[in-house]
């Protein structure tokens, strides 16, 4: 039996299908049902009724999956216990947006592994959204995401690490157009709604009545930057102020007070791997201040 069958079992049992568990894990459809085929016989019991168009588990396949839970969270833990208090050891599943992939993350991974080298980190990228909703399924200890917009999961605590500005960008020559006018005049590159960041800049320009004439919708903000600088239109987008203060485009304020997006640190209340968040909480927030 291996560990990542068991996890492959979970990730079914959240997702409804082979097919969508095996995105999450990494795997194939078919390497999926191996693995399934290799839990069933080394129980000794059909874990799923595979005579309806969806898998659904069968008695067997429940006390499987519940069983596999306990496993699963007494492995998790094994490494943090042999840690002492200076030095903590363990494994951490995170998430994170683009702009902190890009941004503080790496060197906030660095002075972690540096203090604390026994902690093995797994990073996924993505959308607040969607990062989101894998933390509240289990599937992630954490993730770097936008500051919480409804609707999103139950039971998640947000802790701050820092603050982003939201700015109209804007190729250059334009430097003595006002901010509406520029809104209105250029083709628009929304930032893609389905992105929490991206719902409060639609949310905003709503609330000041601003029309904009719809290009493009994208879900990167490199993108974004890369389509403004080659002068095919102006975007809202949340900047750094080390990024804003090198960026070769004309950066207007955005919003009246201007619009602000807090990056948090998701998890689940009562989550086991506390330590090991609190250490990633404080290396983040200091590689953002440095």
């Amino acid at each position: 039996m291996s560990l990542r069958a068991l996890r492959t079992l979970q990730a079914i049992a959240r997702h409804g299908s082979f097919a969508r568990a095996g995105k999450v894990v990494g795997l194939t459809q078919s390497a999926v049902s191996l693995q399934v085929k290799a839990l069933e016989e080394e129980f000794g019991a059909q874990l799923f009724d595979r005579s309806r168009r969806l898998p659904v588990l069968t008695d067997a396949g429940r006390i499987v999956l519940e069983r596999s839970q306990e496993v699963l969270a007494i492995y998790d833990r094994i490494a943090e216990s042999l840690g002492d208090e200076k030095s903590l050891a363990g494994r951490l599943r995170i998430g994170a947006i683009q702009t902190a992939l890009s941004g503080a993350l790496p060197d906030a991974l660095v002075a972690l592994n540096r203090d604390h080298p026994r902690v093995r980190v797994h990073v996924a990228a993505g959308m607040s959204a969607e990062l989101a909703l894998q933390v509240a399924a289990g599937e992630l200890d954490a993730a770097v995401t936008t500051e919480l917009v409804r609707p999103y999961p139950a039971d998640l605590i947000a802790t701050p690490l820092y603050e982003d500005r939201f700015w109209i960008v804007a190729p250059p020559g334009h430097d003595h157009s006002n901010p509406r006018d520029l809104l209105c005049e250029l083709p628009f590159i929304r930032f893609d709604s389905r992105a929490w960041a991206g719902r409060l800049i639609d949310r905003e320009l709503r609330r000041m009545r601003q029309e904009v004439r719809e290009e493009m919708v994208l879900d990167s903000q490199d993108v974004i930057l890369r389509m403004v600088e080659k002068g095919l239109g102006v975007a809202v987008v949340p900047l750094s102020d080390e990024v804003q203060a090198n960026l070769p485009l004309l950066c207007l304020p955005f919003g009246d007070p201007q619009l602000i997006r807090r990056v948090v640190l998701l998890e689940r209340q009562g989550h086991q791997e506390g330590q090991l968040l609190r250490a990633l909480t404080q290396v983040i927030i200091e590689a953002k201040s440095n």
